[in-house]
């Protein structure tokens, strides 16, 4: 059965992202943020996905507000929430509406790379912009070129674990920059009498963008690129970098 992206996969979700380190990623946005003089206030997660980020940063201190448009995602982080005070808003990060300004904008584990055209990439640009206070910081991640063709290319994965499994046939196009994977996932059923489990499939896209552009990108809605690395890591990239991660500021 094909279903919207993070629909069935929500289900399964935190199980598959074990491996990512998300508390390493949250105490390298802490420092950047604190480096910046922004030790305390509100922070927007866009992407927020399952929350799990989004928590590590509201107990590092931080008042947070969580934006996606996955109602399945967003269920999860609800529920993982807790006593914690974070607000979840069901909305398209190109589209995303705040009540007030932040001090810092958050965008991480790819977020950015399935806004798949430039225009609509301007468009959270601009929104970042708006909402972010004139002292704001903007800390987001990208896949690289090197990522989708060396490591993603044309292969097939596979994952098992005891809610599930999925097979991810990837596909990359070099002359477009879009990468297609089509995830085939088999969720065990929630019926409590049944070992059975239940196909589903998404299809997802992802875009690769290159620095120069992303800088070009960011500085038409007035946001200044000053820093680049690799990964969440204090190191400049490489060629070999599979993710970077951006640190933008408000044009003054």
């Amino acid at each position: 059965m094909q279903v919207e992206i993070y629909s069935a996969l929500s289900e399964v979700y935190d199980d598959f992202m074990r491996n990512i380190p998300y508390k390493g990623w949250a105490a390298f946005i802490r420092e950047r943020l604190v480096s910046c003089g922004i030790d305390e206030g509100l922070v927007l997660d866009l992407g927020c996905g399952s929350g799990t980020l989004t928590m590590l940063l509201s107990d590092m201190g931080y008042d947070m507000i969580g934006v996606d448009n996955s109602a399945g995602m967003l269920s999860l982080a609800i529920e993982k929430r807790g006593e914690r005070d974070i607000l979840y808003l069901d909305q398209d990060i190109r589209e995303f509406e705040l009540y007030g300004t932040v001090k810092a904008v958050v965008a991480a584990c790819d977020t950015l790379n399935y806004i798949t055209s430039g225009e609509d990439l301007k468009k959270v640009f601009a929104l970042v912009n708006n909402y972010m206070e004139p002292d704001g910081l903007f800390i987001f991640d990208l896949h690289t070129g090197y990522y989708y063709e060396k490591v993603l290319a044309d292969r097939v994965f596979a994952q098992t674990e005891d809610s599930g499994a999925y097979i991810w046939e990837n596909s990359f196009d070099r002359e477009t920059g879009l990468n297609t994977y089509n995830v085939t996932m088999f969720i065990k059923s929630h019926s409590e009498d049944s070992d059975l489990y239940e196909r589903y499939e998404e299809l997802h896209l992802e875009k690769c963008y290159g620095t120069e552009e992303i800088k070009g990108l960011l500085a038409g809605e007035g946001l200044e690129l000053v820093s680049v690395f690799d990964g969440y890591k204090d190191e400049e990239p490489e060629e070999s970098s599979d993710r970077l991660v951006y640190m933008a500021r408000k044009k003054l």
